[in-house]
C-alpha cells in the first residue's frame, strides 16, 4: 500500500499527524510572535530570526552542561537572549530603522550569516540536543504525545496571551502600539521611538530564545538551523498578519500540520522542498489577494 492508502483505511493515524503538527506549529509559532512583532512595529522583515532561535537553544544546552535541569534552564533562555537583542539593536538594527525594506531583509541576512560563524567557532559544529526526561504519554486511540511538546504549546498560548496583555496593558505596550501606528505623532507627544523600538527588538528575542530552548529538548540544534526557523516565521507571520498574535498560533498549528502530512506522504528527504514550495505558494498567493484589494480601491 502506498503511504497515502495508509492515511485512507488507518483514521488513528491522521488523528496522531494533526496532533504532532498542532502542537510542532506551537514552538513555530513562538519564532513567528517575535517576527510579527518587529514587522508591525519597526517594519523589518528579520532575516535572522532563526539564529536568534539557534543562540536560544544553546543557551540551554550551555547551563546543563554545567549541571543545571533542562527545566530550571528554560527560563534563562528568554532572560540572556533578551539582553543579546537589546545589544543587537544597539550595534546594527538601529542603523536600519525607516529604511527601506529591502535594506532590512540585507542587513539582517548578513546578521544571520555572522551569528551562524560565531556560534560555529564557540559551540562548534556538532549536533546537540537535550534530553527532557519526560517521555510521552498514551492517549486514547492509540495517541501518543510527548510530554515536551504539550510543555511548548502550553508555552505558546501563555506567551501570546502574556504579550497581548503587555501591549494592551503596560505603559511601554501601548507606546510600542503607538510607536507602530504613526512613529513620528508618537515622537510628538514624547515618546521615545529608539528605546521602544530596542525593547521591541529585544522582547522578539527573548521569545525566540523561548523557542530555541523548547527545539533544543525536542529535536536539535546546530549553528546552521536558522534559515528553516526563519522561513517558518516569516511563513506565518504573512499568513496571520503583522502584529497579529493569536492568528499566529493558528497559522503555525497549520504549518505544523500541513509539513506532517506532506513528510509522511512524500517522504521526509521532499519536507523541504514542500516548505519552500509552500512559502512560494503563500506568496503569490498573497501578491494575488493584495491587487484585488487595491483594484476594488480604485
Amino acid at each position: 500500500m502506498t503511504d497515502l492508502t495508509v492515511l485512507i483505511s488507518a483514521p488513528e493515524l491522521n488523528l496522531q499527524l494533526v496532533a504532532d503538527g498542532i502542537l510542532t506549529g506551537a514552538v513555530f509559532a513562538l519564532a513567528a510572535y517575535g517576527m510579527a512583532l518587529v514587522w508591525g512595529v519597526m517594519n523589518i522583515i528579520n532575516v535572522a530570526q532563526g539564529e536568534l532561535v539557534m543562540l536560544g537553544g544553546y543557551v540551554v544546552i550551555v547551563l546543563t552542561d554545567h549541571g543545571v535541569s533542562p527545566l530550571l534552564a528554560v527560563p534563562a533562555a528568554p532572560a540572556v537572549m533578551f539582553g543579546v537583542g537589546w545589544a543587537l539593536y544597539r550595534i546594527v538594527i538601529f542603523r536600519i530603522i525607516e529604511r527601506d525594506l529591502f535594506i532590512s531583509v540585507l542587513a539582517t541576512f548578513g546578521l544571520s550569516i555572522a551569528l551562524q560563524q560565531l556560534a560555529n567557532e564557540v559551540f562548534g559544529a556538532n549536533v546537540r540536543t537535550i534530553e527532557s526526561g519526560l517521555g510521552s504519554s498514551v492517549l486514547g486511540a492509540g495517541l501518543v504525545v510527548s510530554r515536551i511538546k504539550l510543555i511548548a504549546f502550553a508555552v505558546a498560548l501563555v506567551l501570546g496571551g502574556a504579550l497581548r496583555l503587555f501591549l494592551k496593558r503596560s505603559r511601554l505596550g501601548r507606546a510600542i502600539r503607538a510607536t507602530a501606528q504613526n512613529a513620528r505623532a508618537a515622537r510628538t507627544l514624547g515618546i521615545d521611538a529608539d528605546r521602544v523600538y530596542a525593547a521591541t527588538f529585544a522582547l522578539n528575542a527573548a521569545i525566540c530564545g523561548a523557542a530555541g530552548a523548547l527545539v533544543a529538548m525536542t529535536w536539535i540544534i546546530h549553528p546552521y538551523l536558522g534559515l528553516i526557523y526563519t522561513v517558518r516565521a516569516f511563513m506565518i507571520a504573512v499568513v496571520a498578519g503583522a502584529g497579529s498574535m493569536f492568528p499566529v498560533l493558528f497559522a503555525g498549528g497549520g504549518l505544523g500540520i500541513a509539513e506532517n502530512y506532506a513528510g509522511f506522504v512524500l517522504g521526509t528527504q521532499y519536507r523541504t522542498a514542500f516548505l519552500y514550495s509552500l512559502l512560494v505558494v503563500i506568496l503569490v498567493g498573497r501578491n494575488l489577494a493584495m491587487r484585488r484589494q487595491r483594484g476594488h480601491a480604485r
